[in-house]
């Protein structure tokens, strides 16, 4: 009697592990149009900028916990996107584009990438794109993907900070913010603003009435545009300064409850 109920309990647990596993939400982030090299210590070419295994200021270790947590499956996609290989995914992230300063070879987002992540939002995908200032980013391609959208990353800068000294001008403070229901103030700077037609709309404006992050229903998927990778370790690690403020943390984990909300299983 007892190594049946056993074996049940056993027999249970398997199944209820396998449809959490079976349930969880994968997110993606490209490493192909955002593909930086550089030698380490050792003379050894390594990737570098918004990895999730990258753990120094300029990696997405934090953000990629944060999805973790809250029971996403961590991938990555060194190659070009096609329906077939993101069908699997349930978010994609495309984070600051390579500009040929940054990669002698860029991959740029042409017509044929277009096709296949705009095919993939409309199945139900959730599409976010973190863009940067113009100085910073390979904007006119990665213009064509959001334009389909009703979406566009300006030349403009805003939330320009000179230097350490001057946090508070990268500042926006939240109110009422449907996505953003715990970070109250963060911190987002030398950005871009974003332009929204035909259906796109702002989620959040700064101080000035830019927008700097939109987004869009897309068949049955979802697009979100933000002007700055800003959720990478330097700003949710605890270094923008207390006294301030500054909740990116707060907000890293408001944005990726927002995500899994709008792709439920």
């Amino acid at each position: 009697m007892f190594m049946k109920l056993l074996f049940k309990a056993c027999t249970l647990s398997v199944l209820i592990c396998s449809s959490i596993l079976a349930s969880a939400q994968t997110v993606t982030l490209d490493y192909f149009f955002n593909s930086e090299t550089r030698k380490n210590k050792a003379g050894e070419v390594e990737r570098f900028h918004y990895l999730w295994n990258e753990q120094a200021m300029s990696g997405f270790s934090i953000f990629g916990n944060v999805f973790k947590k809250e029971g996403f499956k961590l991938d990555s996609l060194e190659t070009a996107p096609t329906i077939a290989n993101l069908k699997g995914s349930d978010v994609y992230l495309i984070v600051d584009p390579d500009r040929p300063k940054e990669n002698p070879k860029p991959n740029y987002i042409e017509a044929d990438h277009i096709a296949a992540i705009s095919a993939w939002v409309k199945q139900g995908g959730a599409l976010v794109m973190f863009a940067n200032d113009s100085a910073n980013v390979e904007l006119p391609h990665f213009n064509k993907l959001a334009n389909v959208f009703g979406m566009h990353f300006t030349n403009e800068m805003q939330n320009h900070v000179i230097d350490d000294a001057h946090f508070e001008d990268g500042g926006i403070v939240i109110k009422n913010n449907p996505v953003f229901k715990t970070a109250k103030k963060i911190f987002m700077k030398d950005v871009c603003s974003i332009d929204t037609k035909n259906g796109a709309k702002p989620v959040l404006k700064n101080a000035a009435g830019a927008t700097v992050i939109a987004t869009t229903r897309f068949g049955k998927g979802n697009v979100i545009a933000i002007a700055d990778p800003w959720l990478y370790d330097e700003y949710v690690n605890g270094r923008l300064p207390k006294e301030m403020g500054f909740e990116n943390d707060k907000a890293a984990y408001d944005l990726v409850v927002w995500l899994k909300s709008l792709v439920k299983k």
